[in-house]
């Protein structure tokens, strides 16, 4: 059963296949016509997309918009096995909460990790797929940026304060986002951290970091163009940030050769992964969404 309602947001508690409940927020419950469903990031959670859901839900565009926040982040539960979070299970996380909610088809906003989980579904659910908005993803994953996501989950600091943590999360990524006001950087840190009885920390599973960082990118990395491929007769549109390392402009530039119809967007002044609700990134999403309804 849902939580009380307020003002148009709705949160339900999904339960998965194996038991885990995953935390998933509507908003605009009233509206009709497709929803938009948005993923996050690896470490990430619904509140990434809490901004551009209150405008999308809104006139004049009036989307229902369900962020899912994957096992292991926010408010899902953890699971007592790590090694099931992986990109496939996870995948099938979403088939589920869409199951659970009646939702057969949808437009979807997939922010790195969620745009990798996309190209899953795109292998397994096509037919659920209305429309694919890629947040600083793609097929290939330049390997700069994934060592660099390494290196950030390295330092899991303990905070004292949200202030502080705006503060670090400013020091250390601020030369790729120098689009971020003061008042952004704060409500980044609302959105990553959360608050315990002593500290403030980061809002997922520990276990997810040290996943990640146990990882070898020595090797060489497989690509994902044929699933990209699935998604040619589908509207898609890219945002890379300007300064992201994880997302290349070339690799940008051979999705637009390879999906003729593809929309691509800069996010100016920031870095990986964009945050959607700044500059004209609402309205570029919102019309690539109403084209497409």
């Amino acid at each position: 059963m849902p939580d009380p309602v307020t003002n148009g947001i709705e949160d339900h508690f999904i339960s998965v296949p194996d038991g885990l409940k995953l935390h998933v927020r509507v908003h605009g419950r009233e509206n009709s016509g497709l929803p938009v469903v948005c993923l996050p990031g690896l470490t990430r959670n619904g509140r990434d997309f809490e901004a551009i859901a209150r405008l999308l839900s809104s006139p004049p565009y009036d989307f229902k918009v369900i962020s899912i926040t994957s096992r292991g982040r926010g408010l899902s539960d953890r699971d007592p096995e790590p090694t099931r979070y992986t990109i496939p299970v996870e995948a099938m996380d979403v088939v589920a909460v869409l199951d659970q909610l009646a939702i057969e088809r949808a437009h979807f906003i997939g922010t790195s990790r969620g745009g990798l989980i996309l190209h899953v579904l795109a292998m397994t659910h096509l037919d659920r797929i209305a429309s694919v908005v890629l947040n600083d993803i793609g097929p290939v994953l330049e390997i700069e940026g994934l060592r660099q996501i390494q290196a950030y989950l390295g330092s899991r600091r303990r905070l004292q304060t949200f202030a502080e943590a705006a503060f670090v999360l400013k020091e250390t990524h601020g030369a790729e986002f120098p689009a971020l006001s003061d008042e952004d950087w704060q409500g980044l840190a609302s959105a990553i951290y959360r608050e315990t009885e002593a500290v403030i920390v980061t809002d997922y599973d520990p276990e997810i970091g040290i996943q990640f960082r146990a990882a070898d990118f020595n090797q060489p990395l497989a690509d994902l163009w044929p699933q990209f491929a699935l998604l040619a007769a589908l509207p898609v549109m890219v945002i890379r940030g300007e300064h992201s390392r994880l997302l290349s402009s070339e690799t940008v530039d051979l999705m637009g050769e390879r999906h003729p119809r593809l929309l691509a967007v800069t996010a100016s002044g920031q870095g990986h992964a964009p945050l959607l609700d700044l500059g004209p990134l609402p309205e570029q999403i919102a019309g690539f969404l109403n084209k497409n309804i």
